[in-house]
């Protein structure tokens, strides 16, 4: 059964994204193993720690940069679901991928990187915006460096005031359709 990777680009426990993802799980569950990327752990990009680690023992914060790179490797496909911030992506994803980013082995700055042709697309909930400028941005970031990009369909939902206000989080029926026709394209997308 292939694998598909979720991230989602909020630490917030009850995150409106983390529930669209749930939401996308269930479309795609009887044909795809499905895990969420834990990443809360790794340190803000620096050079100095990865230049340490080439051939020696790994630190703790190498230790877990490696473990996201191997669950990166392991999936057929990458669904990122993530809010807007002033009209961008969050801080907390810039940095997931500047370390993905960054070739494996850094002796040879021709090496693969973890995410270099992996099959990604995006959705996101948030503001009136539906959150297009985020996932415009999102989408620029990830094709430069090389990554598979499915741009089309891709899902932006834009909350009411009550979810907001309440921390409520419900769909309408076309909503959630096209969230179900994402999620169709994107296991036609990956295979």
């Amino acid at each position: 059964m292939k694998h598909l990777l979720f991230i989602i680009g909020s630490f917030r426990k009850e995150s409106f994204n983390r529930q669209l993802a749930k939401i996308a799980e269930d479309y795609l569950k009887d044909r795809y193993e499905i895990s969420y990327l834990d990443f809360n752990d790794i340190p803000f990009m620096n050079q100095d720690l990865e230049i340490k680690g080439q051939g020696q023992h790994l630190s703790h914060d190498q230790e877990h940069i490696y473990r996201v790179r191997q669950e990166i490797l392991k999936a057929d496909g990458i669904w990122i679901f993530t809010p807007e911030y002033n009209h961008s992506y969050p801080g907390l994803l810039k940095n997931l991928f500047d370390w993905l980013s960054r070739p494996m082995d850094i002796s040879n700055f021709a090496n693969p990187t973890a995410v270099q042709g992996k099959k990604v697309t995006a959705s996101g909930a948030g503001g009136k915006n539906k959150t297009a400028s985020c996932r415009a941005k999102l989408n620029d970031m990830l094709e430069y460096i090389k990554m598979d990009v499915m741009k089309e369909p891709q899902t932006g939902i834009a909350l009411g005031m009550e979810a907001w206000v309440k921390g409520e989080f419900k769909l309408t029926e076309e909503q959630l359709n096209e969230i179900k026709e994402q999620a169709e394209k994107f296991a036609e997308f990956v295979g």
